[in-house]
């Protein structure tokens, strides 16, 4: 399990998500409020964001978010108008390095899960394998179910070039779910293609692990949705995402919540 975030709108520093909100992302890899499977998250972290041509990039670190040097400077210097970001607490038998850590940004895209899928290792590792054509899947460097559900979503989306983030989405929660049998997963995505983002609270034989989004928070300019785990400020300002919904956020439109 892991917590995790997104944000859209005017460029935002990344500190003001990291770590100057009462319960930033760096805050919530000491103490979180409503994590279940774990108790910290410190193994790992990383954020991403989207270059002038339009292309994912990010910053990955297998040590914990606060003993990383560089990130006071980093996180006060640079500005954008997407983030995704997250913290790490592995799934036992997933490795602590740091081509595990997450977001993922490949082919677009940028992406974060937290979760887990149980009876991964070899079970559905294999099915998902059996899915993917050798370009998708030789863009895997980890070792994690993440990695691999991220592979699956880009592997349906170069199927077919007319679906969305968000077909895409419940396609392969569909696909884990004929695969699971009895076993459960946990499926809270973050993905974001530069100017859309689509978060997913869901969860198959198991409770939804919490997600939340605000639209008129004070601590962030007008116009934006953040979207995380766990509220970053006052929770009067934050809505919960239903069990088994998608959040699709644009440009000047409102968040838009879909049924799974």
């Amino acid at each position: 399990m892991c917590r995790h975030l997104a944000y859209l709108g005017p460029p935002l520093p990344l500190r003001a998500l990291l770590m100057d909100p009462p319960h930033s992302l760096t805050e919530q890899a000491i103490g979180p409020q409503e994590l279940v499977y774990a108790r910290v998250n410190a193994d790992g972290f990383g954020f991403g964001w989207f270059d002038e041509r339009g292309e994912p990039l990010n910053y990955r670190r297998a040590d914990p978010i606060w003993q990383d040097p560089n990130l006071q400077t980093l996180a006060g210097h640079l500005h954008q108008p997407q983030w995704v970001a997250a913290i790490r607490s592995a799934t036992p038998g997933f490795g602590g390095d740091t081509a595990n850590a997450q977001p993922f940004a490949r082919d677009g895209l940028l992406y974060s899960h937290n979760g887990l899928i149980r009876g991964f290792l070899p079970r559905i590792r294999r099915c998902i394998q059996q899915r993917l054509e050798p370009a998708i899947e030789e863009g895997i460097q980890g070792t994690t179910d993440s990695e691999y559900l991220f592979a699956l979503i880009r592997q349906l989306l170069a199927d077919d070039p007319e679906t969305t983030l968000e077909g895409a989405l419940g396609e392969a929660f569909s696909l884990v779910a004929e695969w699971l049998g009895d076993e459960h997963a946990l499926l809270n995505v973050i993905i974001g293609d530069g100017r859309r983002i689509v978060a997913s609270r869901h969860a198959v034989n198991a409770d939804s692990p919490s997600l939340y989004y605000t639209t008129d928070d004070e601590a962030f300019p007008d116009g934006s949705v953040v979207i995380a785990s766990e509220p970053l400020t006052d929770r009067e300002a934050w809505r919960a995402v239903p069990p088994h919904h998608l959040l699709c956020v644009e440009p000047e439109s409102p968040p838009e919540l879909l049924a799974l």
